[in-house]
This record gives structure tokens, sequence and C-alpha cells, in this order.
């Protein structure tokens, strides 16, 4: 089987991961706290082309393309006052805390609201979590001071799912809890929509070296046949 095929089939396969994730963003580009994911290529080990009669080097070929990792843009996204006062945005670094059934999770997302009773949950039902892990009362105004809503330093932290991230706390982030905003979603749809426009691109030309190389190998087949 013609090398070129699987070369072209493996950047085909990368670029649709990709589209993935783009897509992905581009359809949380209004979701608080959201951040952005980004796919890392690379490319399988080169082989040395030698000329069989001779021996001389002849040059590396590629072996096609792959997704080595996976990373999460935790840079800080501009603050969105709300005048709502159960929505939280945190200034800086950190996450919130919320205990769901598989465990604490923490979030970016802090569009809170008051439980029936009375207990600060997320938009799932999750309490939110001071900084002891306690779970917090809104007051009877409707109300939470910025000071009891714990802010977490998050190390390795991992997407998963709903707008949560697992990882391990650190203890107080350098970050701090505002109250009556909430933070804009890391994604910037122009920026998205080039990137996915480029991925289609080159999701095309893989698309189209196949088939050149397709007819090509029909053609030396006919040819073949039709001498022979």
């Amino acid at each position: 089987m013609d090398r070129g095929l699987y070369i072209a089939a493996s950047g085909m396969l990368s670029e649709m991961a990709r589209q993935d994730l783009l897509a992905n963003d581009l359809a949380n580009s209004s979701t608080p706290g959201y951040k952005a994911d980004r796919a890392e290529q690379r490319s399988f080990k080169d082989v040395l082309l030698t000329n069989t009669a001779t021996g001389a080097t002849v040059g590396p070929i590629g072996l096609g393309a792959f997704i080595a990792r996976q990373n999460t843009d935790f840079t800080p996204a501009p603050l969105k006052d709300t005048g709502q006062p159960l929505d939280f945005a945190v200034e800086g670094d950190g996450f919130f805390a919320v205990r769901t059934p598989q465990g604490v999770r923490y979030t970016r997302d802090g569009s809170f609201q008051a439980a029936a009773n009375g207990d600060l949950v997320d938009q799932l039902g999750h309490q939110v979590l001071d900084q002891r892990g306690a779970p917090i009362k809104v007051a009877a105004d409707g109300t939470v001071p910025d000071t009891t809503v714990g802010v977490f330093a998050l190390r390795n932290p991992a997407k998963a799912g709903d707008g949560l991230f697992t990882g391990t706390a650190a203890g107080k982030a350098t970050g701090t809890a505002r109250s009556g905003a909430l933070e804009g979603s890391g994604v910037d749809p122009a920026r998205a929509m080039i990137d996915m426009m480029t991925s289609l691109r080159a999701y095309e030309s893989g698309q189209k070296a196949i088939q050149t190389i397709d007819t090509t190998l029909e053609q030396s087949a006919t040819k073949v046949g039709a001498t022979s």
C-alpha cells in the first residue's frame, strides 16, 4: 500500500480531532468561565530513504501526524458586571469549589443561585464551598459576602465536563471572589472561526492527496494490465 495514503489519512484524522475541539469552543463562546482547548500536533518519526541500487542517502520522509497533547488555556478572561448578588467571578487565578456526587470539583463559572434550603449552589444544584470546604448559606437579604466564597489554587486541573475541573487543591489562591460579576468565556470566536477554516483546508488537502494517489494507482494498474 502506498505510504502517502497513510500520511494523508493520519493528517485528516488529526484535523478531525482538532475540529471537534474548535466546535466545542465555539459552542461555549458565551459560557461564563469556559476555558478554550488547544490541540498540539506532532509528526510521526521520519524514516531515512536510500537508493536501493547505490545505497546513497536520498532523504527523510515523514510517517504522518497525530495529536500529541490537548492543552487547556487557563488565561483569565475579562469580567462582566451583571448586578446579580449571587453571581461571582474570580479576579486573578483560582477556582471555586463545589460538592458533587463524584466528590469536590472546581469551576470558574460563578453563576450561582440559592437552593430551597438556603445553600448557595451552582446551576446544577451542587453546593458551593467556603475556604474550609463547608457549604455556604445565603443571607436573608439574598446576598453572600465576597470573602465567604472559597477561591482555591489547583494543581493539575483537568476538564471533567459541565464546566467542572478535577485537580488537587493547594490552599487559598491568589485570586479573589467578586460578587455581581461573571468571568467571560475564554473563547475568541473570530480566532476560533479562522482556526476552523484553516483546519478544514488542511483536511481537504489530505482528501485531495488521497484522491490523487488513488487515481495514480488505478492508472498504474490499468496500464500494467493493458501491456501485459
